[in-house]
């Protein structure tokens, strides 16, 4: 009997009801005969059951069956406390009690491994405007599909008041961002949650399906990227970059390609850099940084 298989046979049946011994081999990619065998493995191993014959037959399992905590092997039941830590670390999910009453149930008790703090470096954690505070209440405004409004610092030094249905809250590359359509721009965006200046609930609610045949949001361009740094800005380099992306050289020099998006953004990355970088491709990024630089220079030149 495969165990996996087993216990997805329990799950669909307590959630359907009954089924047909065609169905299952269909759902599952077996023969009949094969589910047959696995209902007879688990009526041996003392799971409650049974086929009835007949039109409006099939197979059940006896009213009342609960799943008990043998059907989960050792692995799955860390995986299940793991992975409820990992939601009360956020501080986000209280989760506490039901891991004491699986941790009881299961006779293991998992290690304390991980601590999230939304936070940044001397922030007040606890405040109305903490990016703690801010990921709580899109969380809340995501689950409960409730529209909200939001202040936006948006490129070149703009800042734009907006009303959005937050859809989903996305960690990608050291940084949150919100992925949302925005009623101003009738089209989904991604907002980077650093940058919400300020946030509100409105009373207004949406439905989820009426983005389901919305067009993903428009594919960035990006830019083959060749640079080079000196060896002592390793510390920098592997936080930015992948180690895929780095190689080093013999004289102790990190050359990293990579594909990059070609906007105001890595012009600022680059020059973030100083005079530890040599951008070697494309030659235009070089032009420009370098022009930007000597604007900088201009204007804070003593």
């Amino acid at each position: 009997m495969h165990e996996g298989r087993s216990f997805k046979i329990i799950y669909h049946l307590l959630t359907k009801g009954q089924a047909t011994a065609p169905e299952l081999a269909s759902r599952f990619e077996v023969s009949v005969r094969t589910i047959y065998r696995d209902i007879d493995a688990l009526s041996g191993a003392g799971i409650p059951i049974y086929t009835e014959p007949g039109r409006n037959g099939g197979i059940h399992l006896l009213d009342g069956f609960v799943l008990d905590r043998a059907v989960l092997s050792e692995t799955e039941k860390q995986e299940i406390l793991l992975s409820l830590q990992s939601l009360s670390a956020t501080r986000q999910i209280d989760s506490s009690e039901i891991l004491g009453k699986l941790s009881a149930l299961f006779h293991t008790h998992p290690e304390d491994w991980l601590e999230v703090d939304f936070s940044r470096w001397g922030s007040d954690r606890e405040g109305d405007g903490s990016d703690d505070q801010k990921f709580q209440t899109l969380r809340a405004a995501i689950i409960r599909r409730q529209a909200i409004r939001i202040t936006y610092a948006g490129p070149y030094g703009t800042t734009s008041e907006r009303t959005v249905h937050p859809l989903r809250l996305l960690y990608r590359s050291k940084s949150w961002y919100l992925r949302a359509y925005c009623t101003e721009k009738k089209a989904l965006r991604l907002f980077k949650l650093t940058r919400i200046l300020d946030h509100a609930l409105t009373e207004e609610h949406f439905s989820y399906d009426a983005f389901l045949d919305q067009p993903e949001l428009p594919p960035q361009k990006y830019t083959a990227v060749t640079l080079r740094f000196p060896g002592e800005m390793a510390y920098r380099v592997y936080d930015e970059f992948d180690s895929t992306q780095v190689h080093r050289q013999e004289d102790g020099d990190l050359i990293v390609s990579a594909e990059m998006p070609e906007d105001a953004w890595l012009i600022g990355f680059l020059l973030s850099f100083g005079t530890q970088v040599d951008i070697l491709s494309p030659a235009r990024l070089k032009e420009i940084v370098a022009e930007q630089a000597r604007a900088i220079y201009e204007k804070n030149k003593p």
